[in-house]
């Protein structure tokens, strides 16, 4: 390699001098870009430094260049509260000095005051002042405004006020417009043009007729020129930039000006406002024309609303094929099916409205369909827009529905699990004693299936895990409905409830098995598995709480059922589907066991047993097929088992003795270890439970075996891990017999607990200190000093009543000398017996 040497001094200064050079020039060049794209913005320039004129011939130093503050917000602040003062001067002069001028006056002065404040934002604009021309132009149209006031005063004091606003706003619209289109450079008067053109039909409509029908035309009416206004608006808007490019940074800026007209920018911004005007005007003549058809009581006084709905619907149909659009085409849908169900409202039943104004969607929906709409980005709106308007028809008549779905399947058939076997009802309304209108939901069935009908089409045109979900739940609703609806016998409905539950529990089990073989491995159940998940086990739910009007049903459904739960279980072991099946399963089980106890009448304490083989037979399952879920769940049937034997102190010792032969058989099986720890504490509750029922009220005879059990688990914890502290491993086992001995010592009066306890603990010290624990060895010889100071606590007190008053202050006082003498020492002596006590183990 070359090793280049650095430049010279003279060199460097001169190549840093260049590269200055370079840079001032493309500042320049900046800078001219700058003050072009201003101009374009219609910005007023600010300030900015000028670029030098040629090169730098030396390194001067360049002081730092900071950009003047901007007075953009000041002239904002100064020209509003301008404005602001002369519009309330023109006001006040209006309302309280008009009076004191004559004909003359009054003429002259409004005519030079508002021709001046009209002239006066040209001068300006070609001043280049655009804000103050926009104040003027604010204070101009205000003033043209207090202009109609002051002229109804004067020469229309007759005339009707909606009649003469309705003209004024008329020709005040015509003039701002022709205003803003002459001073196109003025934001203001053009979108004041079109909120005030919002006023004019109305006004007339509201002069001549006062009808609500009348209204909503004039209100349609003014939506169908702000739409016309809308459209063309955005159809003549031009592009920024197409004859001439814009100039790039490193060439001279040309001097051309944007190739947008005035007149073009000025109109650009009244799309977006016509089309939130249309929006309101129209839609509050629908929502006038809907509440008329509604409220109509024959078809002839329907149909000049649904007129009106019709004309709304052409018209959001016209302004979605002018500018495809969705929330348009999402009316048009919605009006016309508000058109056509409102024609045929107020002839039909109560119970058909809702299936009426649903076969209306349906029409809406084919022409989405239809190949005539598919193709082509540019109608997607559209076809988005009519599905969601037949959708949002179908799920407003889906809601008609509700009230009979509640009823059907929540307040019958709770009144039934609430007082089970008192017989069969005739037929499936008598499950409620309420007195609802089963004939005005009679249709339920038929709107359900009709919705159903129409998802399970749209997911074969297109499919989705959505709407297949959909057709299935909706599908399912419609079948629930359909005992009531039709008024079924009780015994029909209890079958078409528990078919309902085995085909969706079926169907759950198929797809979820179906995911779970896919290629990719373990897949994810679809939304399908979890929605017939769920309608089976609403359908299942029913069925169950309808079964127990009679024993015979009970017996029958219930199994049936566990049967169902048992296959979905073992046909998807794993998944939540089969997760579901096994809980299910256990808990038909344990009805069945509770059931069976009700038939044969046994007492609480004899149908714990009863129950209690459920969680047995679960253990014995599980011990050839693993199912965890199971597993789980029958601690539940366990806990009944226990609530149930309750009353009864040597049942309940027997229910818990079983129970822990059930958690030791379960601990027998690989990965189930934790379980010997339930059933050591389950043996140990049955030993209590056992003891407080033979009488026993010592306490040695209950905090024995747990000392014994504590004692074990924590030598066999010491083996495996021997640097476990012994406190961890026996402190709890000792306390748990050493403590409450040694309360009841100090309160026996008998000589035979403080001599057993005693012996008891010397032993536990030695022991301790033989094997340098420490625990057993402090815990054994603080009981036995306690156990010391209780047996002799009397001598001790004879001895003390002995004595002279005086003497044990004064060998108080003794001892304090004598360990003050020696504090050092026996402080050195605390800490050495505190580091022996640390060194035991």
């Amino acid at each position: 390699m070359t090793n280049v040497p650095p430049p010279a001094p003279a060199e460097e200064l001169v190549l840093i001098d260049r590269e200055l050079a370079h840079l001032d020039a493309r500042r320049g060049q900046l800078l001219h870009r700058r003050a072009w794209l201003l101009q374009v913005l219609n910005r007023p320039l600010p300030p900015a430094a000028t670029p030098p004129a040629g090169p730098r011939q030396g390194p001067a130093p360049r002081a730092a260049e900071t950009p003047a503050p901007s007075s953009r917000s000041a002239q904002n602040v100064l020209l509003t509260l301008g404005g602001i003062l002369l519009a309330t001067a023109a006001l006040a002069f209006t309302l309280v000095g008009w009076g004191q001028l004559g004909i003359a006056g009054r003429s002259a002065v409004l005519t030079l005051v508002t021709l001046a404040a009209l002239a006066a934002p040209a001068l300006l604009v070609r001043r280049r002042l655009v804000a103050t021309a926009e104040s003027v132009g604010v204070l101009a149209l205000l003033l043209t405004a207090l202009d109609a006031y002051a002229l109804h005063e004067v020469a229309f004091e007759n005339t009707g006020a909606a009649a003469y606003t309705a003209a004024a706003t008329t020709f005040l619209a015509l003039l701002w417009a022709a205003y803003g289109l002459a001073l196109p450079r003025l934001r203001t008067p053009l979108p004041a043009a079109v909120l005030l053109a919002q006023l004019p039909l109305y006004l007339w409509a509201l002069s001549t007729s006062a009808t609500p029908l009348t209204l909503a035309w004039a209100l349609l009416a003014t939506a169908v020129l702000d739409t016309a206004l809308a459209v063309l608006t955005f159809r003549h808007r031009l592009p920024a930039a197409t004859n001439s490019p814009a100039p790039t940074a490193s060439a001279t800026v040309p001097h051309h000006p944007d190739p947008r007209t005035p007149r073009s920018r000025a109109l650009s911004p009244l799309g977006p406002l016509a089309e939130v005007t249309a929006r309101a005007t129209g839609g509050i003549a629908l929502l006038i024309a809907l509440v008329r058809s509604v409220g109509s009581t024959t078809t002839p006084e329907a149909l000049p609303a649904c007129a009106l709905l019709l004309a709304g619907a052409a018209l959001a149909l016209a302004a979605t094929l002018l500018r495809p659009r969705f929330a348009p085409a999402l009316v048009a849908g919605l009006a016309a099916v508000a058109s056509v169900g409102g024609a045929m409202y107020p002839s039909l039943p109560v119970a058909w409205v809702a299936p009426a104004y649903l076969l209306c969607a349906c029409a809406v929906l084919a022409p989405a369909s239809a190949p005539v709409l598919s193709g082509g980005p540019r109608l997607a709106p559209l076809r988005h827009g009519l599905r969601w308007a037949a959708g949002l028809v179908g799920g407003g008549a889906l809601l008609t529905v509700m009230p009979a779905l509640a009823l059907t399947v929540l307040t019958g058939p709770l009144s039934r699990a609430v007082d089970p076997w008192q017989g069969l009802p005739a037929t499936a309304r008598a499950t409620t004693e309420l007195d609802f209108p089963w004939d005005r939901t009679a249709t339920g069935p038929l709107i359900a299936l009709a919705i159903a009908a129409a998802l399970a089409l749209a997911h074969r045109r297109a499919p989705r895990p959505a709407t297949a979900a959909g057709a299935l739940a909706v599908a399912a609703v419609g079948v629930l409905l359909l005992p009531t609806a039709l008024n079924l016998p009780y015994v029909a409905a209890l079958v078409l409830y528990v078919a309902l539950g085995a085909g969706t529990l079926a169907l759950a089990s198929r797809t979820a098995a179906f995911a779970g073989k896919a290629p990719t491995g373990k897949a994810a159940p679809t939304a399908l598995s979890y929605t017939a998940l769920a309608t089976g086990a609403v359908a299942a739910l029913a069925a169950t709480c309808l079964a127990l009007a009679s024993r015979e049903t009970t017996f029958g459904v219930l199994g049936a059922l566990l049967a169902m739960c048992v296959l979905l279980a073992a046909r998807t072991p794993t998944g939540v589907a089969g997760a579901v099946g096994a809980v299910a399963a256990v808990g038909y089980a344990t009805g069945l066991a509770v059931a069976s106890a009700a038939a044969l009448e046994l007492p609480p304490r004899h149908a714990a047993f009863l129950v209690l083989a459920v969680p047995a037979a679960v253990a014995l399952l599980a011990a050839r097929v693993r199912c965890a879920p199971a597993e789980y769940a029958a601690t539940v049937p366990a806990l009944l088992a226990v609530v149930l034997a309750a009353t009864h102190l040597p049942t309940l010792a027997l229910v818990l003795a079983l129970c822990a032969v059930i958690a030791a058989g379960t601990a027998l099986r690989p990965g189930r270890r934790e379980a010997r720890w339930v059933a050591a504490a389950l043996f140990l509750l049955a030993t209590w439970v056992r003891l407080a029922a033979s009488g026993v009220d010592g306490p040695e005879a209950y905090t024995l075996p747990a000392t014994v059990l504590a004692l074990g688990v924590g030598f066999l914890h010491r083996r495996a891990h021997p640097a476990t502290s012994s406190w961890t491993a026996y402190g709890p086992g000792l306390s748990t017999t050493l403590l409450p001995s040694l309360v009841a010592a100090w309160a026996d009066p008998h000589w035979l607990r403080p001599l057993l306890l005693g012996c008891a603990a010397l032993a536990v010290t030695l022991l301790g200190a033989h094997r340098r624990l420490g625990a057993p060895l402090l815990l054994g010889g603080v009981t036995l000093c306690l156990v010391a100071v209780h047996e002799l606590a009397p001598y001790v007190i004879q001895v003390v009543g002995a004595l002279p008053r005086w003497l044990p202050p004064a060998l108080a006082g003794l001892l304090l000398l004598a360990v003050g003498a020696t504090y050092e020492k026996r402080l050195h002596d605390a800490r050495r017996l505190r580091t022996r006590l640390g060194r035991l183990g």
